[in-house]
């Protein structure tokens, strides 16, 4: 690592690369130094804004190479990017600009209605990041200057503030089981070592090209952004996940690196042509998030014909902790069951399994909660001290101390098995769904007298959401309509698919919802494996 901020980073790679293609999008192309001095207009945008160290400016885009921008230029000042979910409802987003205490939006002019309907935004500066259709601008998008018009204002200084390794650079929210979303502070520090142990796990160099179709509020999305710039490769960015368009992008641009969830895998490989693709220049897809078949995952190592990497981590962790690396995909030969592995710890990680009931350290192939030390683990959780020290019951030290995961696994000879889900989190299609926050969603239903909401298989997304509901007496109603009524209350990812009806819900002797029950039918005959 050697730089010790994202701002140092970014003016050494504007000097050393200047004139090489860092991003290429739909629209055009953005060279290193292109970044950097965006970046610098943006850092004088903020500051002519009042906006100063430690503020945070949040992001509702689908737009990678923007995003980032505003990641580099809130750092040159101190403050502080929130990329937000763009398919979360206008009562989320309240809590989430409102929780950061955002002082500026950089919005999508398809957001702006969303936005709208928001109450804090309408404390905040918003920046539109596409220009108005001509003859469609209603009077809302006329009160939104356009990003680049708004950038250009501005002079290419680079400030002078300091920024130390430790400082919080990226603040993204990962919701936790009561259903309240929670900023994960990522710092300097947890980045730039999160992006030396994927430089060389993905084998990036400055020939490599890796295709970038995730959203920018995931760490995958932002944070694969973030580092092919950092390791001087370049980016092709597509702010949505289109087969048609992909299959022949690996072609055109000479795409050699990829990262997907299993659900665009298995995508990909039901689209017409994906056979008679050219991959010629493709080296890896590196693949994890949610659970992948080992149909589908020998089916894609025959078509692509390239090496794989499955990847682990969380949020908090800064992505990708463990690796299973492309010596341990042999489906035809004696280490086959390393495929349901999720790998082996990267450099200067350490796992440990642990006993939730008793605390202490669990046996090899013994079922417990996947603790993990790491440089990459958060700062913390943004104003929420008590969670954050329930995430490090050892307290913090030198390493980055212990993190709970809150997944349930084991170690086997080195390698990392995820078994289940301590907090019976549903992953769909790569995206994190807490079954409490639909639970209280649905309890509103005045027919809804009980419920539970569990993760049921899907041959397409990993998992879908299950409904469990006890209906009221004398108050049918129809699967349908409550699948409608949460729709109006909650981002439509998180509703549930299928809606299963019940006499009552099984239930241990001091009133525990017992959920394994519920769910053991539907994965009878699976191994339910989270990678």
């Amino acid at each position: 690592m050697q730089d010790n901020s994202l701002n140092e980073l970014s003016a050494r790679q504007a000097k050393s690369l200047a004139d090489r293609i860092a991003y290429r999008t739909l629209t055009r192309d953005w060279s290193f130094a292109q970044i950097d001095e965006a970046a610098n207009r943006l850092a004088q945008g903020l500051s002519s804004l009042g906006i100063r160290s430690g503020d945070r400016v949040a992001a509702l885009t689908k737009h990678t190479t923007e995003c980032i921008i505003l990641l580099l230029g809130a750092c040159k000042i101190g403050a502080v990017c929130m990329p937000v979910n763009w398919r979360l409802a206008a009562p989320e987003l309240e809590f989430i600009f409102s929780n950061g205490e955002a002082r500026f939006l950089m919005c999508d002019e398809q957001f702006l209605e969303l936005a709208a309907n928001v109450p804090f935004a309408r404390s905040m500066r918003i920046i539109r990041t596409e220009p108005a259709s001509p003859g469609a601008c209603s009077t809302t998008d006329r009160d939104q200057p356009g990003f680049f018009d708004w950038l250009n204002q501005f002079p290419n200084a680079a400030p002078t503030h300091q920024a130390q390794t430790n400082d919080t650079a990226l603040q993204l929210y990962s919701s936790g089981t009561t259903g309240l979303p929670k900023g994960v502070e990522l710092t300097h520090r947890n980045l730039l070592t999160c992006f030396d142990e994927l430089g060389i796990e993905f084998a990036l160099g400055t020939d490599s090209i890796k295709l970038n179709t995730l959203p920018t509020f995931h760490i995958s999305g932002v944070g694969l952004g973030l580092l092919t710039y950092a390791l001087g490769a370049q980016s092709v960015l597509n702010p949505d996940f289109d087969p048609r368009w992909i299959l022949p992008a690996f072609g055109k641009y000479r795409i050699s690196h990829v990262l997907f969830v299993p659900a665009m895998i298995q995508m990909l490989l039901n689209t017409e042509g994906v056979r008679d693709a050219d991959y010629s220049s493709l080296r890896q897809i590196s693949y994890g998030a949610s659970p992948i078949t080992d149909a589908v995952l020998i089916d894609a190592m025959r078509t692509f014909k390239c090496d794989f990497l499955q990847l682990y981590g969380l949020t908090e962790t800064t992505g990708a902790i463990t690796y299973l690396r492309a010596g341990d995909h042999d489906p035809d030969g004696p280490r086959k069951h390393l495929l349901r592995a999720a790998g082996m710890a990267g450099r200067g990680v350490q796992l440990r399994i642990v006993d939730s009931a008793s605390g202490q350290p669990c046996a090899d192939g013994e079922v417990g909660e996947v603790w993990i030390r790491s440089l990459q683990n958060m700062a913390g959780y943004w104003r929420n001290p008590k969670a954050t020290s329930q995430a490090f019951p050892e307290g913090r030290d030198e390493l980055g101390g212990w993190f709970r995961s809150g997944d349930a696994g084991y170690l086997r000879e080195g390698f990392l098995f995820i078994h289940d889900r301590i907090k019976d989190m549903i992953i769909s299609g790569g995206e994190n769904i807490y079954p409490a926050e639909i639970e209280n969603s649905l309890m509103q239903h005045p027919a809804v007298a009980d419920c539970a909401v569990i993760g049921v298989p899907d041959e397409k997304w990993g998992e879908s959401v299950k409904a469990c509901v006890v209906l009221r007496n004398q108050m049918p109603a129809s699967s349908a309509e409550i699948i409608a009524f949460c729709r109006e209350r909650m981002a439509h990812f998180k509703c549930p698919k299928s809606i299963d009806f019940f006499e009552v819900l099984p239930r241990n002797p001091s009133g525990k919802l017992l959920k394994y029950v519920l769910r053991k039918p539907y994965w009878e005959g699976r191994t339910r494996q989270v990678n």
